[in-house]
């Protein structure tokens, strides 16, 4: 018997999950044809891959494991039926700048992606604050930067908007909130809160909050996701943040669930950005066109269909 993606997805939808029924659903598929493709990767892997209880499908140590490997074969298909082909070889010296949640959450598979098709461009990376990147990009010291473009704020750079990271709620496995049909603002409030500080994503998370009139109870603020995320999944409290950054699992092996709010809470959009009168090199263009064709295209695409 070999691996097949119907395996490979069947098993993702249900670790996510963490129930058969729910990822059947998703799928849109019988709860029998989830449960025998689990059961056929368990058996040819000779391992368990969940522990099974009335409260849903939990991941084994095994099962963590292949879920990580389970990531990265279907980023692998997806990339080799999504990726754009450069049309021209560009050449020379990029000067890229991005801020902390990019670089550690979106960049790095692009990186190399870019590495592949254009190896004759040189991309010399920056990481920096959204101030320090708007006076490189004014002073000419960067050439064009990945940003989260709602937090840039000078009129001279321009902003061109990839795509929009919904901000959920964050829970530890079986909160009481995951029970409600609808959470808004007001209920979260009620809730002790960790609050992330990076990329000044405080200053964000308090816009939405002031415009629905609340005020969150924080318990703690940090600049470190990972921390945010092993709090959360310890119980300490509860969060709101973007799904690029979230992940199901805490580095200690605990379940984070998530949860659309009734509130209208501003989306995390990430980007690109540039001097307005700034004359696009062969690599900027080249930088350019590879993300409009990984991203605007197939929003442009779905849209007429």
């Amino acid at each position: 018997m070999s691996l097949t993606l119907r395996q490979v997805r069947y098993f993702v939808a249900t670790a996510e999950i963490g129930q058969i029924s729910q990822a059947a659903i998703h799928l849109n598929i019988s709860q029998s044809a989830v449960t025998t493709a689990i059961k056929e990767l368990e058996a040819m892997l000779a391992v368990q891959l969940f522990v099974r209880s009335a409260q849903g499908m939990g991941l084994t140590d095994a099962g963590r494991h292949f879920l990580n490997r389970a990531y990265v074969i279907l980023r692998s298909v997806d990339d080799a039926l999504n990726s754009p082909l450069p049309d021209y070889r560009a050449s020379g010296t990029l000067h890229l700048a991005a801020s902390y949640t990019v670089i550690g959450y979106f960049l790095p598979h692009h990186l190399q992606r870019l590495g592949h098709w254009h190896p004759d461009v040189t991309i010399e990376l920056h990481e920096q604050e959204r101030q320090a990147i708007e006076q490189g990009l004014l002073a000419g010291r960067f050439d064009m930067a990945v940003v989260l473009t709602a937090n840039l704020t000078h009129p001279d750079i321009v902003s061109e908007t990839l795509f929009n990271s919904e901000r959920r709620l964050w829970l530890p496995a079986h909160h009481q909130l995951c029970e409600r049909t609808s959470v808004s603002l007001a209920d979260v409030a009620e809730e002790p809160f960790i609050l992330l500080t990076v990329d000044e994503a405080e200053q964000s998370a308090m816009r939405y909050w002031e415009q629905a009139g609340q005020q969150p109870r924080v318990r703690v603020r940090t600049s470190s996701v990972e921390a945010v995320r092993s709090m959360v999944a310890n119980g300490s409290g509860v969060a709101i943040l973007s799904d690029l950054v979230h992940r199901p699992w805490s580095l200690e092996g605990k379940r984070i669930e998530t949860l659309s709010l009734s509130d209208a809470v501003t989306p995390m959009s990430v980007g690109l950005a540039w001097r307005r009168d700034r004359v696009f090199t062969p690599a900027m263009q080249a930088l350019r066109d590879y993300f409009r064709d990984a991203f605007l295209a197939p929003q442009q695409l779905s849209a007429r269909r």
